[in-house]
C-alpha cells in the first residue's frame, strides 16, 4: 500500500483501470470458456452485447470488448508512464493501444460465431449430387428405394423414388433431381455427361 500511496493520481488511474480491468477480463475468459463461448447473461435479460447490427454479425460495443479496451489501456498507459512521456502522449498511447484490442477481440469473437454449426440437415442440399442406390427403388415411383448420398459433408442413407421407367437396382449410380415435401429424394439413373 505504501507503494501505491506513493504515486501520483495520473498514475494512480492507470493503475485502478489496469487491475479492474485484468480482474474482470479474467473472469469474463473463465466464463467464456466453461459457457463453451455463450454470452454471460446479467439478470437473465441482458446478454452482455449491445449489437449495433441487426443481423448478430459483426459487433464491435460489446462488455467483453470494453473489459479488454480498459485492460490494455490500463497497462499500456503504465507501459507509456514508466518511460517518462508526457501525460497527454500516454492518453493517446493508451487509447489506440485499447482500440486496437477492441478491434482484435471483436474480429476474433466474429470468427468464432462464424464457426457455429447446427447440425440440422437441409435436406434440399442433396439436389445435384451423386450417390449410389442402396435398396433397389421401383420404377415410376411405384416403390421406395434407399440411396447413400453425400450431403452437407456426410455421407447419408436416405428414402428415393425415381420417375425412370426401369427400376434402380443396387450399386447403380444416380443423381438427386429433386426433393418431395415429406423429404424422400427423387433421383435418376446417371448418364454419361
Amino acid at each position: 500500500m505504501e507503494w501505491f500511496t506513493g504515486l501520483e493520481w495520473f498514475d494512480k488511474i492507470f493503475w485502478i483501470i489496469a487491475l479492474i480491468g485484468s480482474g474482470l477480463f479474467v473472469v469474463m475468459m473463465l466464463v467464456t470458456f466453461i459457457t463453451g463461448g455463450g454470452d454471460m447473461d446479467v439478470d437473465g435479460d441482458f446478454n452482455g452485447d449491445v449489437d449495433m447490427d441487426a443481423d448478430g454479425g459483426f459487433s464491435f460495443f460489446t462488455i467483453k470488448n470494453l473489459i479488454a479496451f480498459f485492460t490494455i489501456f490500463g497497462w499500456s498507459g503504465i507501459a507509456a508512464l514508466e518511460n517518462d512521456l508526457a501525460k497527454l502522449s500516454v492518453i493517446f498511447i493508451a487509447t489506440v493501444c485499447g482500440l486496437i484490442m477492441m478491434f482484435i477481440m471483436a474480429g476474433l469473437f466474429y470468427l468464432i460465431s462464424r464457426l457455429h454449426d447446427s447440425g440440422t440437415l437441409e435436406i434440399k442440399n442433396a439436389i445435384g449430387n451423386i450417390g449410389e442406390v442402396y435398396l433397389t427403388i421401383g420404377e415410376s415411383r411405384s416403390s421406395i428405394g434407399k440411396v447413400n448420398v453425400r450431403i452437407q459433408g456426410a455421407l447419408r442413407e436416405l428414402e428415393a423414388l425415381t420417375d425412370d421407367e426401369a427400376p434402380l437396382k443396387t450399386g447403380s449410380v444416380i443423381e438427386v433431381i429433386d426433393v418431395t415435401n415429406n423429404g424422400i429424394l427423387i433421383v435418376q439413373k446417371l448418364t454419361s455427361k
